[in-house]
């Protein structure tokens, strides 16, 4: 899926242009596994599925600082463990789980409002 917005005049420069089950296409290039993506990073992210999904992994999301926070599980949608997005729920920080090609549109969209947007996206 292609995805085209123009970058928000005065926000965060770094969005995400395509989406296909085997990569993501952003303003900076293409990525082939699995990555975080905010307005300050665009950095590889172990997790491939959502069951795998740890503390760990959510620590690294929030260590940007979002207001919102996404989670892209792949092709199709799958519930992460609970325990794994507690931290970000104690600190009251809303949380989206969705499939990737949903998790990239949203990304898109809160980034185009200038919210802090973190996304943690599994291929």
């Amino acid at each position: 899926m292609k995805l085209v917005r123009d970058i928000p005049a005065g926000g965060a420069t770094r969005i995400i242009r395509g989406y296909d089950a085997t990569s993501i296409t952003t303003s900076d290039g293409v990525l082939t596994s699995s990555c975080v993506i905010a307005a300050d990073a665009l950095e590889p992210w172990p997790p491939h599925a959502a069951a795998e999904l740890t503390a760990e992994h959510v620590a690294a999301l929030l260590a940007h600082d979002p207001e919102v926070l996404i989670i892209g599980t792949g092709a199709k949608f799958a519930l992460p463990p609970q325990a794994a997005l507690a931290a970000a729920r104690a600190k009251r920080i809303r949380v989206e789980v969705m499939d990737t090609a949903a998790a990239c549109r949203t990304y898109n969209v809160l980034v185009g409002e200038n919210r802090r947007v973190v996304a943690g996206l599994m291929l």
